[in-house]
């Protein structure tokens, strides 16, 4: 009755329930014959998504993002020295990994044309693997819900968990259970006024644009496809609304900052079509902020029961307070990459070509500089910025570059998690990843 989708791309994960971001679907014809409560844990496929910067970038564009705005500029340009990808962004993966594994299932045929979501309801270069499960299947009479769980991982590192729930009509009456502890709920909204509202006017190519993210169905592009399924224009991916939502929630109760955002569910209510306007009406109440999203010509509810559960903002240190220059334990690493370069220096400027420069923070604050110089002479590592330009800066705090050095944490996971920032050219990092795994031997 809902796809609930809970995702934590972009945020540390303290457990699969924290994190949920949910949407729904609706549509489609199932053998009444077919045992649905016998699919219950099976699993249903695995699939691969390779990624570059264009793909968070492209998602970022088709939920409404515009360089009009200085604010989505971190989203749209690589080379933004706070570059990120939005929350929401961890749908994009999982989605395919469920609809890959739906016609696994015996005896289910789906119609695309009425496969949609109108009736109910956060690196740099790599691969995601998504695995998807049956958690439930629950009998409503005319129909059946199917509850899809997705798990993403990047490497062995979990970074996205999603739950989808999928109403397949004509598949209901098999004596199953209504409801199932496994389905994660949405929430009201307070009784009073929103304590904020955003309108977005979406474009007539608002689909076209989103559907480059990986969600083929014509129904949202085809005139004739879309009257089959009884809609008088293609209507606008449900996904692509939530996508507008999340992205106001973030910017209007956590400053655009990726690691405050924890988690997320919506009941999608009723369709939109590509042109009208979103119109966000949000309610803050502590740390979960509710929303539902209205067609602001019509006045109908699109998106209901929203919410986002966001993370206390930290409190920013005294400005009075000292730097710490000394003692930080990436002075360690950097003292054994100069040793390491002092021997085979000649051999990595050849590699790789490229000066980078780190930032280490502690406790918000610049501590000191680093940099390594692969590109001149016989390459030298010293303390300080970059004495001809850099071609990458990176920015991250003492603790997580130890993380990552130690392979505690893996880089593209702190990148989409906004603890490693970058600036310049992105695409370098690669070849850094190279260095640290092989001469940063402690």
């Amino acid at each position: 009755e809902s796809i609930s989708v809970l995702n934590d791309a972009l945020s540390q994960i303290e457990s699969q329930e924290n994190v949920s971001m949910n949407s729904t679907s609706s549509g489609s014809v199932v053998s009444s014959s077919v045992d649905m409560a016998g699919f219950v844990g099976r699993q249903l496929s695995t699939n691969v998504y390779k990624y570059t910067h264009l793909e968070p970038i492209l998602y970022a564009l088709g939920v409404g993002m515009s360089t009009k705005d200085p604010d989505h500029l971190k989203f749209l340009f690589e080379g933004s020295e706070d570059f990120c990808c939005l929350p929401s962004f961890g749908v994009i993966p999982a989605q395919t990994s469920m609809f890959d594994g739906i016609p696994s299932i015996p005896g289910l045929n789906i119609n695309l044309a009425k496969l949609t979501m109108h009736t109910c309801s956060s690196f740099l270069a790599g691969q995601l693997t998504s695995v998807s499960t049956v958690a439930d299947v629950l009998d409503k009479g005319s129909g059946a819900v199917v509850l899809i769980n997705v798990n993403t991982y990047c490497g062995e590192d979990l970074v996205c968990f999603n739950q989808f729930s999928l109403f397949f009509v004509g598949a209901g009456g098999f004596g199953g259970k209504r409801t199932s502890e496994k389905a994660k709920v949405t929430a009201n909204p307070p009784q009073r006024p929103p304590d904020a509202v955003v309108s977005d006017v979406t474009t007539v190519d608002q689909a076209a644009l989103y559907r480059l993210s990986g969600d083929w169905n014509p129904l949202h592009v085809d005139p004739s496809f879309a009257a089959l399924g009884g809609f008088k224009k293609p209507i606008l991916h449900g996904l692509c609304s939530f996508g507008f939502a999340a992205r106001n929630v973030l910017k209007q109760f956590a400053n655009n900052d990726v690691n405050r955002f924890k988690a997320i569910k919506v009941r999608f209510a009723k369709p939109v079509v590509p042109g009208q306007t979103l119109q966000t009406e949000m309610w803050k109440e502590g740390n979960r902020i509710h929303f539902q999203t209205k067609v602001k010509e019509t006045g109908e509810v699109a998106i209901a029961g929203g919410y986002v559960d966001i993370v206390p903002a930290l409190d920013k240190p005294s400005a009075r307070e000292p730097l710490k220059t000394t003692g930080l334990q990436s002075d360690l690493v950097f003292e054994e990459i100069g040793r390491r370069i002092k021997e085979v220096g000649n051999e990595l400027v050849k590699k790789v070509n490229a000066v980078f420069q780190w930032d280490i923070t502690k406790d918000g604050k610049t501590a000191v500089q680093w940099t390594i110089d692969l590109k001149n002479g016989s390459g030298a590592v010293y303390q300080g910025p970059a004495r001809s330009s850099a071609d990458t800066t990176f920015t991250l705090s003492d603790e997580d570059f130890m993380d990552v050095v130690q392979r505690k944490t893996n880089p593209q996971k702190a990148f989409f998690a906004g603890k490693l920032k970058v600036k310049g050219n992105i695409m370098l990092s690669q070849k850094l990843e190279m260095i640290l795994k092989d001469y940063a031997k402690l």
